[in-house]
């Protein structure tokens, strides 16, 4: 992907990241947490703008949980409501791979999820391994199931490793990749880093944007230019503006699906989303 698709008009697809498993309401008590509030949020986004929704999981006290019925559980209550393409995290700070493998395992598979591509720290205590034996035992799973990989690039040297799993593995086009930009070892967020990465990628890799917190608006806003697709939710930011908490998951698909349309791209519909995306 590159600019001419964006002089193109080629649709973009909006990604929104709910929940997470980092922060809670402490943060924003608009985050949703249970699936009937994931379930709502999702819906939301969709007539916001959404094709795609990530989805983690928690109990009912809000800490993150890896159990496969309460996956189960939120995929529900999404489908219930949405047409929206269903993404699950197979990511977890500390957890074993046997516990990240069981979003993978609902009833349906989820059409997509996330894998990440090699370690990285985040705030003090929080680390995720990520060898390339676990990417390679994920990522089997997930085209036993059906899946197809949404590829998270928390830095440069993913770049690399990106590379890497396509010479072990024979990854169905499009590679669909997620650049992330903020703290600890993700690539520090500036546009000079985000169009460097871009031109990084492997040939004919479609690309998906992130930044954290405060970066999350430029960084996608110059995604769309870019030609690629973003990422926005509470997951990765919980504020609308300095100091102004974000009402909802569906403000902030709102705000960035009218950016895409006033810089002349329209959001994609999830059927859209599933053909651009080979789903």
């Amino acid at each position: 992907m590159a600019y001419d698709d964006y002089l193109d008009g080629e649709k973009v697809i909006v990604t929104a990241a709910l929940t997470g498993g980092v922060h809670g309401k402490e943060a924003n008590p608009n985050l949703p947490e249970t699936p009937e509030e994931i379930g709502e949020a999702a819906a939301e986004c969709e007539a916001a703008g959404a094709a795609v929704v990530h989805l983690h999981a928690r109990r009912d006290s809000g800490e993150r949980s890896f159990d496969r019925d309460r996956f189960q559980a939120i995929t529900e209550a999404v489908r219930s409501r949405t047409n929206l393409v269903i993404q699950h995290s197979t990511g977890g700070t500390g957890a074993t791979l046997e516990a990240r493998r069981q979003s993978l395992r609902t009833d349906p598979a989820p059409e997509m999820a996330s894998l990440d591509m090699g370690p990285l720290n985040r705030y003090r205590h929080l680390t995720s391994e990520n060898t390339r034996g676990m990417v390679d035992s994920l990522y089997d799973e997930m085209v036993e199931r059906g899946i197809k990989p949404e590829l998270e690039v928390f830095n440069d040297g993913h770049l690399n490793e990106v590379a890497a799993l396509l010479d072990r593995r024979d990854l169905a086009d499009p590679v669909y990749t997620t650049l992330i930009f903020g703290g600890g070892t993700t690539s520090p967020p500036s546009p000079r880093n985000l169009l460097n990465a871009t031109e990084n990628l492997p040939e004919g890799a479609l690309f998906n944007t992130l930044g954290f917190g405060r970066h999350q608006l430029p960084l996608t806003t110059m995604g769309i230019l870019l030609g690629g697709h973003v990422r926005v939710g509470l997951e990765d930011n919980v504020y609308y503006g300095p100091d102004q908490l974000a009402e909802s998951n569906a403000q902030l698909v709102a705000r960035t699906a009218g950016l895409a349309e006033t810089l002349g791209r329209e959001p994609a519909t999830p059927d859209e989303a599933r053909d651009i995306l080979g789903l």
